[in-house]
């Protein structure tokens, strides 16, 4: 399978650029711009920023023929290849490599601000295009792997048990207050509330009944009939019917209602 052919393109382009020698890195601190000779520089051309696969190249050209001076390959940005100095954001450091793979540093620099923002923006959209490409890539070397076979075999039956669990006992609901009522004996029966002080024995039979009922009529006849002014009985019989008889308390036989 032949290899994909990679084209070159432009990514940004300035025609006013200055280039400067610069002296080694005295320290760890970084580079400043103020030890360089700004007012001289040492070439003048233009810059143009160009992409080929992943790699960038900064190439430093002449203004008119489009000589090719110097270019600076970048690999990744922020990195090696391309660094600010301290002092300024007009000014930066390329290292710059020839056919045979031999490097330097050098300055280079601008006159406006708007042109280095520019500079900067084109780096970063290149890489930032890298880095998804590179997680597209990735994700689709995940997908291309082997997947999990879940699908049934020819002849491959499973067996589904539905409703066949233990029943769980419901709780008994709790009243509410502290002491619940005593569930009924079983297969028994309700005793009856025992009886009240006021209720008496009634006597048996029918034939007492019927005496209390005559002994009641007579006495209220002779008290609403009596003149209590003439009848020596009619004080007998009201007080009499006011307060009971002391047998009615009592079980009375049937022989004394008889006599009376």
């Amino acid at each position: 399978m032949a290899s994909e052919v990679e084209y070159e393109s432009i990514l940004c382009v300035k025609p006013d650029v200055n280039v400067y020698r610069i002296p080694p890195r005295a320290s760890n601190r970084g580079y400043r711009a103020a030890d360089w000779k700004l007012d001289t520089p040492d070439w003048t051309g233009r810059m143009r920023i160009t992409a080929k696969g992943k790699v960038a190249y900064i190439k430093l050209e002449d203004k008119v023929s489009g000589e090719l001076f110097a270019q600076a390959p970048v690999e990744e940005f922020p990195g090696i290849a391309v660094e600010t100095v301290s002092d300024s954001s007009r000014y930066f450091v390329l290292r710059i490599q020839d056919d045979n793979g031999r490097s330097a540093f050098i300055g280079v620099g601008f006159g406006d601000r708007g042109d280095s923002f520019d500079f900067n923006v084109a780096l970063q959209d290149h890489f930032k295009w890298v880095k998804q490409e590179n997680e597209i890539k990735s994700s689709q070397a995940a997908d291309s792997g082997p997947k999990l076979d879940l699908g049934f075999k020819e002849g491959q039956t499973i067996t589904l048990n539905i409703g066949q669990g233990k029943k769980r006992d419901k709780p008994r609901p709790q009243s509410s207050g502290g002491l619940g009522l005593l569930p009924p004996p079983p297969g028994g029966k309700i005793a009856p509330p025992p009886p009240s002080n006021h209720d008496t024995v009634q006597p048996s039979g029918g034939a007492q009944t019927k005496c209390l009922l005559e002994l009641d009529s007579s006495n209220s006849n002779t008290v609403v009939q009596s003149n209590p002014s003439s009848d020596l009985w009619g004080d007998f019989s009201s007080s009499a019917s006011t307060v009971p008889p002391p047998a009615s308390r009592q079980e009375p036989s049937s022989g004394n209602w008889v006599q009376f």
